[in-house]
């Protein structure tokens, strides 16, 4: 074997959205804490069995050893490749309606009709609709208006169509909401309720990877070195921003100001299981098939990583 497919051989391969503030601790262990080699590249979780996301927003080329994605987008994978495994809660961030006063709205009730820009088939879109859910309304009693960053409507333009009145109100993910929020100013309103969704943004990989002892002594090691990011983020958060914004393409003042709504807690969050319950019958009818039981979306989640990993860092 030569010396360039050794180098290859021996490199952990990770894939993920590299325009999300949720990246940071990826970003940071990859770049500063993790020993071994890394090869970091934009993608989704279908990078796992080496397929390209059916998302435009995620496509990617190539195999991936791990791959980040909110719960939404993994459970969708999960459907066709039950293989999959969630190993880490890389961030958690409750997301957020940005909405225009001058549209005439001052209450979650008021998005009535108006026209809504989000994603569809997303973690936006079902966290639009669960909050609307609260005052008994959906998704229909609204006009979704679809972005997707790189199709012709991508969703780095909604906070200049949330300005210019083409839209009435953004329901998304960070940094677009708060950037729709500083290009309305006094006119922004805004809507958001931890408890009824924050999104669980996770590391994941696939069952054949954990079975592999040299891949998975890799994987574990890098799961320490997130758990080692998420500290350093927690007292330098600094350390992090740079990093984000340059792989995101933003400036340092949009992550400063979205970071207060992000947590990175550097373990596998607890509840994980009724999150993905709460949202199953959601993606099921996206996806035109049948709701998986509690105990199918349980065998999911695979907690064994994250406590080997705590052997690799200080407690």
């Amino acid at each position: 074997m030569n010396t360039s497919t050794q180098d290859f051989a021996d490199t952990l391969r990770i894939y993920g959205n590299l325009s999300l503030l949720e990246m940071a601790p990826v970003l940071l262990a990859a770049d500063r804490i993790y020993p071994g080699k890394t090869l970091l590249e934009h993608g989704s979780v279908m990078a796992l069995w080496g397929l390209a996301s059916d998302l435009a927003s995620l496509t990617s080329a190539g195999q991936a050893d791990i791959a980040t994605n909110s719960e939404t987008q993994a459970l969708r994978g999960a459907a066709a490749h039950p293989d999959l495994r969630f190993i880490f809660t890389v961030a958690e961030c409750p997301y957020r309606i940005v909405a225009r006063r001058s549209a005439g709205i001052s209450k979650l009730a008021d998005l009535r009709g108006k026209r809504v820009g989000t994603q569809l088939e997303s973690s936006g879109e079902f966290f639009l609709d669960a909050m609307l859910r609260t005052i008994g309304m959906t998704v229909q009693d609204v006009t979704l208006v679809p972005f997707m960053a790189h199709t012709d409507a991508p969703i780095s333009q909604l906070p200049e169509q949330l300005r210019s009145g083409k839209i009435d109100a953004v329901a998304l993910w960070e940094p677009q909401v708060q950037r729709s929020k500083l290009a309305l100013g006094s006119d922004a309103i805004e809507f958001y309720d931890p408890a009824v969704y924050t999104e669980k943004f996770n590391l994941c990989t696939k069952q054949a990877n954990l079975d592999d002892p040299v891949m998975r002594q890799r994987i574990v090691a890098f799961v320490a070195a997130l758990i080692t990011a998420a500290r350093r983020l927690r007292v330098a958060p600094e350390s992090g921003w740079k990093l984000v914004a340059k792989a995101a393409n933003l400036d340092i003042d949009t992550v400063r100001e979205a970071w207060p709504y992000f947590n990175y807690p550097g373990t596998l969050a607890t509840d994980l299981l009724d999150v993905f319950e709460r949202q199953e019958g959601w993606i099921a009818k996206v996806q035109g098939r049948a709701p998986r039981t509690r105990e199918a979306l349980a065998r999911l989640i695979d907690g064994s990583v994250v406590r080997e990993a705590r052997a690799f860092t200080a407690v």
